[in-house]
């Protein structure tokens, strides 16, 4: 089921998605609550989509892959250890496969993220709430709030051109997290926990819960989905930092 509306919402026409694009970022709780009385999820999964695959390929056209492969390579400890025949040997392996999941990630990497948060969001108002939405508002809700990626997107592509290559980082390519000020050195959990927290993460979170409380009418509180949303997030960022150890 989805949010109940009255016989004027009803039949008041839903907004355009130049205005639902401007209102996510600016009036987010009407926007997001328009979104779940008349859910659509086609044109902001295609525009978020569309801004993953220009950022990855100008990354790969413009920064190269093999560039990337190298220094992360020179910045781990398993590099200080091999020979430069085995260190190029890496580098070449490195970037045909590190291509390829590019390439597929920067397709597919939106549509799965937004179909895992949207079940993850149906499942934290069903059992935690007890107010269970049909999928479509759920994903609706998730690829608008996707839509903020795009912003660092621009950010990202900003970067690419204008920044050092030699120092570019495609886990924190913008300065929204602490991540991007660290050396590369740093340790990698420390690395992993610092780039974790990052502006657009938790900004994508918050839409999430405004959108998913809209969608129950109200009887979630958005703060309420929010805690719910990062301390699953939390999870993952600890998961992360303990592969990251072991790397």
């Amino acid at each position: 089921m989805g949010a109940t509306v009255s016989p004027s919402e009803a039949l008041e026409p839903p907004k355009s998605f130049a205005a639902r694009f401007a209102g996510v970022f600016f009036s987010p709780g009407a926007t997001l609550a328009d979104i779940a009385r008349k859910p659509d999820f086609i044109a902001p999964l295609v525009a978020s989509m569309l801004a993953s695959v220009v950022v990855t390929e100008t990354m790969i056209w413009k920064i190269g892959m093999e560039r990337i492969v190298r220094q992360q390579i020179e910045h781990s400890s398993r590099g200080a250890t091999m020979t430069p025949e085995q260190v190029q040997q890496s580098v070449e392996q490195g970037a045909r496969i590190g291509g390829m999941i590019a390439h597929v990630a920067g397709v597919l990497g939106m549509p799965v993220g937004a179909l895992i948060v949207a079940g993850i969001g149906l499942l934290i108002v069903s059992v935690v709430f007890g107010s269970p939405v049909n999928f479509a508002t759920a994903f609706s809700v998730a690829c608008y709030a996707s839509l903020v990626t795009i912003l660092s997107s621009l950010m990202a592509i900003a970067m690419i051109f204008f920044g050092d290559p030699e120092h570019f980082n495609p886990q924190s390519p913008v300065p929204s997290n602490l991540g991007f000020f660290l050396s590369p050195d740093t340790s990698k959990p420390l690395m992993s926990l610092a780039s974790s927290f990052d502006v657009f993460t938790l900004w994508f979170m918050a839409l999430l819960a405004i959108g998913f409380s809209a969608a129950t009418n109200r009887k979630a509180k958005s703060l309420a989905l929010f805690w719910c949303f990062f301390g699953l997030w939390m999870v993952l960022v600890l998961i992360k930092m303990g592969f990251a150890m072991l790397g």
